[in-house]
């Protein structure tokens, strides 16, 4: 019977049917055909098969016994039993390997390197545990870590006035949009290296193929530095970026503003009488600055308008609505490509938008802005300041003239 059967036909045969058929219906197929071909069939159907001897006669037992319920595959607790049944400990230790401070060794190996799942891996193996770097992956997981990045979240010392500002400046800008007034949120993005350099971020690019930037970020000085200086529209979710070339200073940043103001925000707001700005405590309009308000007191003479200024505390940046409304998504807008030019900078900024209806517009400053410029308190004095009842240091009004309201 064995002899009236060839292998080429059984594997045929067999090979016809596996994708359609578990692991459990294979066993029992080959040991049907093992059972029917007689002596010799366990090794036939075996070698035509690609089943080892062992399996085929756990088939012909099987094919003895009732069937098993539903669709299992497997008798209920069949299986190779799971690495962590077999070494109880190994749990234990991989939690003490990957937080040695508050649950392992401090003198752990891993203290001062980066815990990587090989790395873990071969530390577990140097202390009798078996295990891959892939099982290490899943058990990671079971004992819920995850891949996460440092968070910012430390904000260092307090100001004691911190919320209290919080709330003015808050109060300040629901007044102002209750009204229909103007209210934006400046600040300098980050400086970016102008040229082929990297660029944070991935794009689509064909397989191999990606776009070749240089291997050191040293400045080119024919093409210099970009610095976007950004307003942004609150009322309207508009913003407004200025992309200068030579310095960051205050007159730099109260020309973003004017240029924002003359080319959006006055025929955007035709009766607006005042205009309230939300700035850093730092940086090239930080209040400490006294060009920030001389040039500010220039703005609100030439365009009549009333201007209040309300400053994030100290270490409170992050809170700046341009700084997650309008910088991030240019960020994500242009992430993964070369800032090749100052016109290719100022392009992606203007394309940027994002589901909440964002749309920007940017303009190249090429104008000279000389730093370490001095004012003097007859300067200051002469300006029409009026610091406000509640930290007046972070919050005043500029008129162009002196008047009551």
């Amino acid at each position: 019977m064995v002899a009236a059967v060839s292998e080429a036909m059984l594997a045929e045969k067999f090979s016809l049917c596996w994708p359609h058929l578990n692991e459990r219906q294979r066993r029992l197929v080959v040991a049907a055909e093992a059972r029917a071909l007689g002596p010799g069939g366990i090794t036939l159907a075996a070698k035509a098969s690609g089943l080892s001897r062992p399996t085929v006669t756990k088939g012909l037992q099987e094919l003895d016994e009732a069937p098993l319920a539903g669709e299992r595959v497997r008798r209920a607790g069949a299986g190779r039993k799971r690495t962590v049944e077999h070494d109880p400990e190994l749990l234990a230790a991989l939690d003490a390997l990957v937080d040695p401070d508050s649950r392992g060794d401090p003198e752990s190996p891993l203290r001062w390197t980066c815990k990587s799942t090989r790395q873990l891996a071969d530390a577990l193996c140097a202390q009798g545990h078996a295990v891959s770097h892939t099982l290490v992956a899943a058990l990671l997981h079971e004992l819920d870590f995850s891949l996460q990045a440092n968070a910012k979240t430390i904000e260092g010392k307090q100001h004691p006035e911190r919320d209290a500002q919080f709330r003015y400046l808050n109060e300040q800008v629901r007044r102002y949009l209750q009204r229909g007034e103007p209210v934006i949120s400046v600040d300098t993005k980050k400086k970016e290296l102008v040229g082929p350099y990297k660029n944070g971020g991935r794009e689509w690019q064909p397989i191999g193929q990606p776009e070749r930037v240089k291997t050191h970020d040293f400045l080119d000085k024919e093409l210099g530095k970009a610095i976007p200086y950004g307003v942004y529209d609150v009322r309207r979710n508009q913003g407004f970026v200025s992309v200068g070339t030579d310095h960051d200073t205050a007159a730099f940043a109260v020309q973003a503003v004017r240029t924002w103001w003359t080319g959006d925000g006055a025929s955007a707001y035709p009766k607006a009488r005042r205009l309230l700005i939300c700035a850093d405590a730092g940086g090239s309009n930080g209040y400490r600055l006294r060009l920030w308000k001389v040039e500010l007191a220039r703005l609100a003479a030439e365009t009549g308008l009333t201007i209040t200024v309300c400053h994030f505390p100290p270490g409170t940046s992050k809170w700046n609505k341009v700084e997650h409304r309008l910088f991030a998504a240019i960020s994500t807008n242009w992430r993964g490509k070369p800032l090749t030019s100052h016109a290719v900078i100022v392009s992606l900024i203007g394309a940027t938008t994002n589901r909440t209806g964002l749309t920007v517009r940017a303009e190249l400053d090429q104008r000279h802005y000389p730093k370490g410029i001095k004012v003097s308190d007859d300067e200051m004095a002469a300006l029409h300041l009026e610091p406000h009842s509640f930290h007046g240091d972070w919050n005043y009004t500029l008129r162009a003239r002196r008047t009551t309201e």
